[in-house]
């Protein structure tokens, strides 16, 4: 019997299939992975669906940024909710915070109550929030299966002390969710210190674009990022998290 979760975050149809050969148990399906993700079109999600029958749960996440959002994003939000469940994920990552870092209860009850039998996850709004343990609290009270956090820092190893309170306050009752920075080194580290049988990665690697010509000067967005190189999920970087911890 599997005691452990490996979510594999991905945003493309090539990254799933490669985290599920890889032994991942569970995805992540986003859309815009490199700047922390954004809502995946149904289109993804169903050709994901057509190559794998992984549990897939739906980041979202109208935009990128902060976590306080305008009524129109909400209104976004709620038909989202609505559409994934239609097309039977097993599940949503959200979150919504209100201006002063609390949990924005009305909202968060709003979209839970159009979730149906899917799982809901907190995601990394909760490493924004004003207070974990309260937050914490409040996802038990919301019926909130999982929470997605580094510990309230860049990463997790930095956040470990963090993540240790949360796995002990959880008290089984919710799962907490390892994010930020993991592989599989950091997993024999920090799983004994933590107690956390739950972790969350991208496995990714840069892999080359196909384009030969390469029309310098243009930039299609951030000038910062390089065009021709495109993120990948590594199947062994996945396989050899689950052999972690398959083995603590």
């Amino acid at each position: 019997m599997v005691n452990y979760t490996l979510e594999a975050c991905v945003d493309s149809v090539e990254s799933a299939l490669g985290a599920s050969r890889g032994g991942a148990n569970r995805l992540e399906l986003c859309s815009n992975l490199i700047i922390g993700g954004t809502t995946p079109s149904k289109w993804l999600l169903k050709e994901v669906q057509k190559y794998t029958d992984i549990k897939i749960n739906v980041l979202i996440r109208p935009r990128f940024g902060d976590f306080c959002y305008s009524e129109y994003e909400f209104n976004i939000m709620k038909e989202e909710v609505r559409m994934f469940k239609e097309l039977g994920v097993n599940g949503v990552a959200l979150g919504i915070l209100k201006p002063d870092g609390t949990l924005n209860r009305n909202q968060m009850e709003i979209l839970i109550g159009l979730t149906g039998a899917m799982e809901v996850t907190l995601h990394r709004a909760f490493d924004v929030c004003f207070d974990p343990l309260e937050t914490l609290k409040e996802a038990k009270q919301l019926g909130i299966r999982s929470i997605l956090t580094s510990g309230q820092k860049n990463t997790c190893m930095e956040g470990s002390s963090l993540i240790k309170e949360l796995v002990e306050n959880s008290q089984g009752e919710i799962e907490i969710l390892v994010g930020g920075g993991v592989d599989a080194e950091v997993i024999k580290k920090i799983g004994p210190i933590t107690g956390a049988k739950a972790f969350h990665m991208s496995g990714k690697v840069n892999e080359e674009s196909n384009m030969n010509f390469r029309k310098e000067g243009v930039s299609m967005g951030l000038p910062s990022l390089d065009e021709y190189v495109i993120w990948r999920t590594d199947e062994s970087k996945i396989h050899k998290a689950r052999q972690v911890l398959e083995s603590i």
